[in-house]
Parts: C-alpha cells; structure tokens; sequence
C-alpha cells in the first residue's frame, strides 16, 4: 500500500473523451463464452416496424431521448414515465435505472410506450447482472453486483481500447483499496451532462456526489450504461499496481505506479495539446481522471 500519497491536488488519471458507437453484445456473466449480438426478436406475428439501438455507454439521458425520437414522443416524455415504468432495479438504485438500460438493438413494436421499452432494457439487465457468476464475482472483490455495475460504467467512460478496460478496472480497485479518491473525469462530466476531455480545475471543485476529486469512493451511480467487455473487466480486472494513467495520444494510454513517472507522461500529453481549450500545466493538474494533466 503506497503510504506518501501525493496531494490530492496534483494527482491525475484519465477519460478517453469519446463516446463507443459499437452495439454491445450479450453482457457475459463472468465467462469466457463470447455472446453474440443481442437482438431482441418481436413476437410470432408481430413484425417490429423499426429498431432502437442503444450503444453501450450511453447514458440514461441519452436512452430516453432516443426513445422520444423512436417513438415520436415530445421530449422528455420518456424521462416522465420512469416512475411509472415498475422497473425492477436493486434497491440501491432508488428509482434510477442508470447502468441498467442496457446495450442492445431493441425492435419496436406496435403499440410499444416508453414503459414497455424501458422494463424490457431493465429485465435484460437485471437477468444478466444477477446472475450468479456476477455476484460470485461482485463477492470475491467484496462489492455487490451494484457497485460492479458502477465500476463498469467508470471503465466504460474511462478506457479507450477494449486492451484497456482491464488496466482501468485495475486502477480503480487499487485506489479504492488505498483510500485515495478516484478523480476521473468522467465522473465530473457525468455530474455536469457533457462528454469532454478538458476538464480544468473549476470543474474539479464542483459540488456534487459525483465530484470524485472531492468525494471519496464510488459515485452513488453507475455513470452510463456499460456494455459486456466494461462489465467483465470490472470483475475480472487485469492484474497490476497501476494508480496512474493518462492517454497522451490515440492509442497510447500509459498505465503506472510511480507519480513521477505518471507525471512526465502528463508533462508530454500537456505539450502535445497547448493551446487546447481547457488545457493546463502539469503543476495545477488535478488527480487522476479530471483536468488536463490528469490521464487521458
């Protein structure tokens, strides 16, 4: 356990700042069996007449403004009819069902509402993130299969390449088994409804839950939906003693255990963007995962 932690205001991790527009496949409960894309077939006789395709890491806000489009609904529509909805969430959820929307291409029906759509997305999940090898996995890591799902969400946001989930997963169980804050960025842009790589300093001050630069431990909430591969590197994270990571260029994400080390990548990821909005040196860079020397 690293005991000279480096000030909380000098540590930095990363986002990739990018949204996947990949359908995810069937989430894999903690097997090595790859599950084909998931199609959810209409019954005998009911043609769908269109398709709704939910990428994995979209999040909730994004699902349900698709879902008023599909459905040719006035926005917010869908938004107004989670709580009539009768989803079956954990109960950690309270009511949200961020995280549990989950990725897949969904037919729409005849007579298909916004309610019917978002208990089918909810019933997927929940059958796959409850199965057993899940919560075996949750258990062994002492999480339960909610917190798992909110770790996914953070990797999903966080890595950049599928070779990538693994490390992040890693980080993120490293730190949290320290007792360091996580500080991505993605938790601040969750907090702020945007989807961006610069992230500054004010940002990072910001009150909210899900500030993970001033707030220890997980956000209360997933972050987005995550599909499968974020889902079985968060219970099968890649072995290592990463805390650091920043992507300094498309493709190159370095991971590492030794500040100095993470900070000279940051020195580097900060020349290559100077002049880049919301840009900062390494010296007021935040911890990991939040403005700009932070990891990328």
């Amino acid at each position: 356990m690293q005991t000279n932690i480096p000030p909380r205001s000098t540590i930095r991790l990363t986002r990739r700042g990018r949204l996947v527009l990949v359908v995810a496949g069937a989430f894999v409960a903690g097997t090595a069996v790859v599950v084909p894309l998931l199609t959810l077939d209409s019954g005998p006789g009911q043609a769908p007449t269109a398709a709704l395709v939910v990428p994995e890491g979209w999040r909730a806000s994004q699902v349900y403004d698709a879902i008023d489009r599909a459905l040719r609904l006035p926005g917010g529509s869908t938004r107004k009819s989670v709580a009539k909805a009768g989803l079956k969430l954990p109960s950690e959820a309270a009511g949200n069902p961020e995280g549990y929307l989950f990725p897949a291409t969904y037919p729409l029906r005849r007579g298909a509402t916004p309610e019917s759509l978002l208990r089918f997305m909810v019933d997927t999940a929940d059958s796959r993130f409850n199965a057993a090898p899940v919560a075996a996995g949750a258990q062994r890591d002492a999480k339960n299969p909610y917190q798992t799902v909110t770790i996914a969400s953070i990797v999903q946001a966080e890595a950049a390449t599928r070779a990538d989930m693994g490390k992040v997963a890693r980080v993120v169980f490293n730190r949290l088994e320290r007792g360091m804050p996580l500080q991505m960025d993605s938790t601040i842009n969750y907090a702020l409804n945007r989807n961006t790589v610069h992230t500054g300093r004010i940002e990072t001050r910001i009150e909210s839950p899900y500030n993970s630069y001033q707030r220890m431990g997980l956000p209360p909430t997933p972050i987005d939906n995550p599909g499968e591969d974020a889902m079985r590197a968060a219970l099968h994270p890649t072995p290592g003693d990463w805390l650091y990571f920043v992507t300094v260029r498309p493709g190159d994400t370095r991971f590492t255990s030794d500040y100095a080390t993470h900070m000279r990548n940051v020195a580097e990821f900060n020349s290559l963007h100077q002049g880049t909005p919301g840009a900062q040196s390494p010296s007021h860079s935040q911890g990991p995962g939040s403005p700009r020397s932070q990891a990328r």
